[in-house]
């Protein structure tokens, strides 16, 4: 199982659920947050392109956080979540300077901190909080290893990118565009 978040930027509307889900679900302190949106302008009127998207950890196959932490902190479990065990993690920042994507802080109890997919609530069969409180439902999560699941119709049938290809991090979090 490889586990996967698809993101339609064609629904997403900007409204915040999903980072306001995510602070509540997993007591974020205030001032933090392990996802954010992000505004994209491109184009001059008439012609002008806008694009919102929910952003976090992109839980890569190939996660330079993970290689760079030297107590193992950071590390990949099933079904390819990126996690870092707070009670490890010594706080050198090393995996925050490595992640292209930005996905990481240092949580003021002195360890880095993450998006983690909800994985205890992935446990429980539940789905992300991000994904189950999205009002315009443009958040999907699931296996990409089964060609039969939401996410892997929905790459299929849709154009999408990932954010920071050249980084060579395979990550997990598609956008639809």
């Amino acid at each position: 199982m490889r586990y996967a978040m698809v993101i339609d930027t064609k629904k997403c509307v900007g409204c915040s659920d999903c980072v306001v889900a995510c602070q509540t679900e997993n007591n974020v302190p205030i001032g933090y947050c392990r996802d954010w949106i992000t505004e994209r302008v491109e184009g001059t009127y008439p012609k002008v392109e806008l694009e919102l998207r929910s952003e976090r950890c992109n839980h890569c196959e190939n996660a330079p956080c993970v290689r760079c932490c030297p107590t193992g902190a950071s590390h990949i479990i099933d079904g390819g979540i990126v996690l870092v065990t707070p009670n490890e993690c010594i706080g050198c920042g090393a995996c925050i300077e490595s992640c292209p994507y930005d996905a990481r802080f240092q949580h003021p109890d002195g360890y880095v901190d993450k998006c983690t997919f909800c994985h205890h609530r992935l446990e429980k069969g539940q789905l992300p909080a991000c994904v189950s409180v999205c009002p315009t439902k443009c958040m999907y999560f699931g296996d990409l290893d089964n060609p039969n699941s939401e996410v892997s119709q929905l790459l299929k049938a849709r154009k999408h990118k990932t954010l920071a290809p050249e980084a060579g991090t395979k990550p997990h979090v598609y956008y639809l565009i």
